[in-house]
């Protein structure tokens, strides 16, 4: 199975680091023009110094907060207008935004809200955004990156993060209905745990080594996730092989946990 995204135009949204980065040199490497977008800047220029594009395919990065709809709406518009529309949406952003486990009592509106926005919101906003172009030329792909924190009990603890990862699926599964007749697919990723941000980190070394080496233990395939395991879920459902599979949560978690 050859998949490659040659001609193809790919919007990766929360692209700079860990998966995104790694889906961003996944579609990169094969033949994809890439638009890649993220609030840290210097992050995207690394990433675009560092993947090298092949098979014809290029990196476009923008820095961009996507909790403000016209930035979205921009940067959409200017990734369609050089390239004569988007192919594949696949959104990434998201994450617990510096925040730790708390009482619910404790939670603060500001706080709810601020996790809400980068994962829920902003995938609508991506979503939207996208959509039209792709309801023209009568195909598209949407990929939204959730969690395994969406399918249960997240482990950060974290009331927001776990709500809006499960409203993220719920919100896959609508657009799937809706856009199937215009030829446009509609898939998440809900990823196990994978130490690609400060956020994450912190949060695995909160397990200390016995801690650790029990997560690992649980999990079936005896290791933890890289980035270029999710990248190539996500590029499976992008692709021609995944035509007729829509509304669907693909769980990338090295196995069943124990």
């Amino acid at each position: 199975m050859d998949i490659h995204f040659e001609g193809k135009t790919v919007v990766v949204t929360g692209a700079a680091r860990g998966i995104g980065g790694g889906i961003v040199a996944g579609f990169a490497e094969r033949g994809a023009a890439v638009w890649a977008c993220d609030l840290l800047a210097d992050e995207l220029a690394a990433l675009k110094a560092r993947v090298k594009p092949l098979r014809g395919g290029s990196i476009e990065t923008r820095a961009l907060d996507l909790s403000r709809s016209e930035r979205v709406n921009a940067f959409v518009a200017e990734a369609e207008a050089a390239s004569g529309g988007i192919d594949i949406l696949v959104h990434v952003a998201g994450g617990v935004r510096g925040q730790t486990k708390q009482p619910v009592e404790t939670i603060s509106d500001d706080a709810w809200a601020a996790i809400q926005d980068a994962n829920l919101t902003s995938a609508f906003y991506a979503a939207r955004a996208a959509v039209p172009g792709m309801k023209r030329k009568r195909a598209g792909r949407i990929v939204v990156i959730s969690s395994r924190a969406g399918l249960g009990v997240s482990l950060t603890g974290i009331q927001s993060y776990a709500t809006a990862k499960a409203a993220q699926i719920g919100l896959v599964r609508q657009l799937a209905h809706e856009l199937g007749p215009f030829g446009i697919t509609v898939n998440s990723v809900a990823p196990g745990f994978l130490r690609t941000s400060p956020d994450y980190e912190r949060q695995w070394q909160s397990y200390g080594e016995a801690g650790q080496k029990a997560m690992v233990e649980r999990v079936a395939m005896r290791r933890l996730g890289e980035p270029q395991d999710i990248a190539q879920a996500v590029m499976f459902l992008a692709s021609p092989y995944a035509s007729w599979i829509t509304g669907q949560v693909l769980p990338v978690t090295g196995g069943p946990i124990a």
